[in-house]
């Protein structure tokens, strides 16, 4: 029926011809029925419009229809402009509807030629012409006519302006284009400023792009035609350039992020959702902003990522403030509009970002966000329910930290070089946080899906200008190492692997890569002599993790590393991973034994180590250090390294002993036999060092070495020797009650002591067990030790400091390399035996048991 009644109307509208538009229009009696009239007919022509009442392929019969309403528009915008126009008969919503019913019509899907075969476009062409060119004239003349009535189309009429110009005709967009300067330029010598216009297209520019609209051919005839413009207006250069610059940098992300949006891998759309909502932070647009900040939240979750969700709302919490202000509708985003002030917004958004932190093991950062929750819940609601069960979550992430095991994550830099790749990849590298046991070939077979054409680069070298002018599209991948800032507070303290693990892959901005290659002559007998190493290291734009797995690299420095410096960074690793193994047995018994096994082998046994005496012959020699004077200080820092191998592996040693089974007890005696000869050479040539041990008194808190890097500090090993303080156990103390219980296990829960491990012999294994006399002789020697710095008066034996986490300064002492212990001289010969009395003896082995 209505498809009957239109083609009707169509009909009667062909028969019209200018001579009758013309009376009808002047039989009207009154101007308030002819405005009437036009209103109804305008509102009925954009209804009948928007309904496409015949099927999309029956071209005829739209076109007809089409070829009549554009008539009968034209002859209504000629009334307007004669009858409406002047400043006593202007009717400002006749003209309104006018303009809105324009641009529907040019807008229409049936016009939109190049959705069309090229055989349909042309016999449209032919026989109707392209009818969006003609409605775009008037449009353009019926704005131009509005004269100094034009500032009060702003900024209503900026969108649908907005939506005509993005309409894909070369022709129409040159001419409609200058709309927008005029209207700049209208509101600008009313207000010297065109805000209010600047604002509705930023705003009406995100939603038509997302929507299909624009082009690149868009974005640099803006560009060209508004610059043209304004370079015409002095008053205008300054502000309109920067206006443009400001509306094509939106168009640049829109388009990347429209481009990528509806790819099923959303990897490269949070990129784009990212530099929309960086884009309108920097421009202040916080609607914009939040709406973003969602969009990528929700990424991030259908994706599993709940750490970089948890860091997404944060920002939004951020905006916040702990107060009982009304929210805002900018502000509330997408919650709830129960959640009526700031304070209730910003409360539920951490107790999200708590949940997401604690879906992606971020328990450190969800002790932040407990912390700040658990403030307000103290003081300044008082909400002491809240508290108890904030403090609850709180503990429980504590416990989490030391008891569930965190794989670290593996960091990729990835290189997208060549034309061909999307503006906001091209060129550019990138550092990409890797998920859970993720292998370097699934990681990259994720990353070439989305481009199925592009080459993977075998080289890790930065590629030439030939590759990256290039049309194609080139890969490069390899994995980086982070590279942890130093903790201060954890700096020469005992700390629990679990927490210091944490800081070494996590709020991490910095990334290198090693490349090994050889300079000089060559020595096939002894690699490390030339065997330097070229670094580079990246710097990300934001620490990861954070709101994106990857982070552009802004910028990339070189450093080469000789084989010296090189032969120390190898030790310090072996020495650092030793000791970590040590800290894991320690920490957990059931680990099984064999990596340790393996790992010690690796060192001690000669058939397969030649670490030490290939230093020697490279290194060592008179003649490197006469042709290398500068390098004396690091090759003490050597062979400190080397020296402070030996009471590692001794410790090694004898949690091996203790865990090896009989089978392997072989194995565990070569080992033994073999790092006998080791010790007993590296410290007659390096000198003995005893490391310090802290051994906590709370249950479940296994000892740890420490371990303090720190190469600016320089301590010789000197002839002094450090004496050891035997502490005897106490009386048993009488019963007391529950309460005093549970105080004084709190009170010792605060207190630590060191211990040192002594050695009987250099040619003795640590795992040896001894016959009881050869014990009771040991002991007897090193309480003599103690004797002597306690009855003579000479020495004190060492104490501890009032923080009760360092050693005094008698008895410890800092190697260049970090460690913390005892140093002895190499030649100084070890303190003779004295008695000891049974009782001390007793008390001892009790608590070496």
């Amino acid at each position: 029926l209505q498809s009957h009644y239109v083609a009707c109307m169509a009909a009667i509208l062909s028969q019209l011809d200018k001579d009758h538009y013309s009376s009808y229009i002047k039989a009207f009696p009154s101007r308030p029925e002819l405005m009437d009239f036009l209103m109804e007919t305008f509102i009925l022509f954009k209804d009948l419009i928007g309904k496409t009442v015949y099927p999309s392929d029956w071209m005829v019969m739209n076109m007809v229809q089409n070829r009549e309403f554009l008539r009968a528009i034209n002859q209504f915008a000629v009334t307007l402009t004669e009858m409406f126009l002047s400043n006593s008969s202007f009717e400002l919503q006749l003209w309104n509807n006018y303009f809105h019913l324009a641009v529907a019509f040019l807008t229409q899907e049936s016009l939109q030629l190049e959705n069309f075969s090229q055989a349909k476009r042309n016999s449209i062409l032919a026989k109707y012409g392209d009818m969006r060119a003609t409605i775009g004239a008037s449009i353009r003349d019926m704005w131009y006519n509005l004269g100094h009535r034009k500032i009060e189309f702003i900024p209503g009429m900026v969108g649908p302006i907005l939506e005509m110009t993005l309409v894909p005709e070369l022709e129409l967009r040159k001419s409609t284009i200058p709309i927008f300067f005029d209207m700049m330029l209208c509101e600008y010598q009313l207000t010297e400023s065109f805000s209010r216009f600047e604002d509705e297209i930023l705003r009406k520019l995100d939603s038509e792009v997302e929507g299909g609209r624009g082009d690149e051919q868009y974005k640099q005839l803006f560009e060209s035609i508004l610059l043209s413009c304004c370079q015409r207006h002095p008053e205008l250069a300054k502000p309109g350039e920067n206006f443009v610059a400001l509306v094509t940098g939106l168009l640049e992300r829109l388009l990347d992020y429209r481009a990528v949006m509806n790819d099923e891998n959303k990897t490269y759309s949070m990129s784009c959702t990212v530099n929309l909502l960086n884009f309108y932070k920097e421009i202040d647009r916080q609607a914009m902003y939040i709406r973003y900040l969602y969009k990528l939240k929700d990424l991030h979750v259908s994706y599993e990522n709940y750490t970089e969700g948890a860091y997404t709302l944060l920002l939004h919490a951020r905006l916040l403030k702990w107060s009982d202000e009304a929210n805002t509708a900018t502000m509330q985003g997408l919650h709830s509009p129960s959640l009526h002030t700031q304070r209730q917004l910003k409360e539920a958004l951490y107790n999200q970002i708590i949940d997401y932190f604690d879906q992606g093991k971020m328990w450190e950062e969800a002790i932040h966000i407990c912390k700040e929750l658990a403030e307000q819940y103290e003081s300044e609601v008082f909400d002491y329910e809240m508290l108890s069960d904030i403090l609850q979550r709180e503990a429980k992430f504590y416990e989490k930290i030391l008891k569930v095991l965190r794989p670290s994550p593996d960091y990729f830099a990835v290189g997208y070089y060549g034309q061909g790749f999307p503006t906001f990849l091209r060129n550019k590298v990138f550092i990409y946080r890797g998920k859970e046991y993720e292998r370097r070939e699934d990681f990259e077979m994720r990353l070439l899906s989305p481009f199925p054409n592009a080459e993977k680069l075998k080289s890790t070298s930065p590629p030439g200008q030939d590759i990256t002018d290039s049309p194609g599209q080139y890969i490069q991948c390899f994995t980086v190492q982070p590279v942890e800032e130093a903790k201060v507070r954890f700096k020469d303290r005992s700390i629990p692997e679990q927490i210091t693990n944490f800081y070494k892959a996590n709020h991490v901005q910095k990334f290198s890569y090693s490349r090994p290659f050889k300079k000089g002559p060559k020595d096939p007998d002894n690699e490390f002599a030339n065997m330097w190493i070229e670094r580079t290291t990246f710097v990300t734009a934001y620490p990861l993790p954070g709101i994106l797995r990857w982070f552009v690299v802004t910028s990339t420095t070189m450093t080469i590393i000789s084989p010296l410096e090189n032969a120390i960074e190898t030790m310090m690793k072996t020495n650092e991973k030793i000791m970590s193994e040590i800290n894991r047995h320690q920490n957990d018994h059931s680990l099984p034994v064999n990596p340790l096994s393996m790992l010690l082998n690796g060192i001690v046994d000669p058939a397969v180590m030649g670490g030490f005496a290939k230093y020697e012959t490279a290194f060592f020699q008179e003649s490197y250090l006469q042709e290398h004077p500068e390098d004396e200080g690091n090759i003490e820092k050597l062979k400190d390294l080397i020296a402070w191998q030996i009471p590692l592996l001794a410790e090694g040693i004898r949690i091996h002993g203790r865990k090896v089974t009989e089978d392997l007890r072989p194995f565990h005696e070569r080992m033994e036999q073999c790092f006998g000869q080791l010790r007993a050479k590296v410290e007659s040539q390096y000198g003995v060092r005893e490391m310090v041990c802290f051994e906590d008194r709370r249950s479940g808190r296994p000892r740890s070495i420490a371990w303090g890097a720190d190469w600016n500090r320089l301590s010789h090993a000197g002839d002094r020797q450090v004496l050891m303080e035997v502490t005897p156990t106490p009386k048993p103390a009488p019963r007391t009650s529950e309460s005093e219980d549970r105080r004084n296990e709190r009170k010792e829960n605060r207190s630590s002591t060191f211990f040192g491990y002594r050695r009987q012999d250099v040619r003795q294994s640590i795992s040896e067990l001894p016959e009881p006399k050869d014990e009771r002789q040991r002991l007897s020697r090193n309480m003599s030790d103690s004797n002597l710095g306690s009855s003579n008066g000479k020495q004190p034996p060492p104490s501890r400091d009032a923080s009760g986490a360092q050693p005094s300064a008698a008895g410890l002492s800092l190697s260049p390399t970090g460690f913390g212990g005892r140093v002895k001289s190499a030649s100084k010969g070890l303190p003779l035996p004295r008695k000891i009395s049974p009782t001390v003896y007793e008390t001892f082995l009790e608590q070496s048991d």
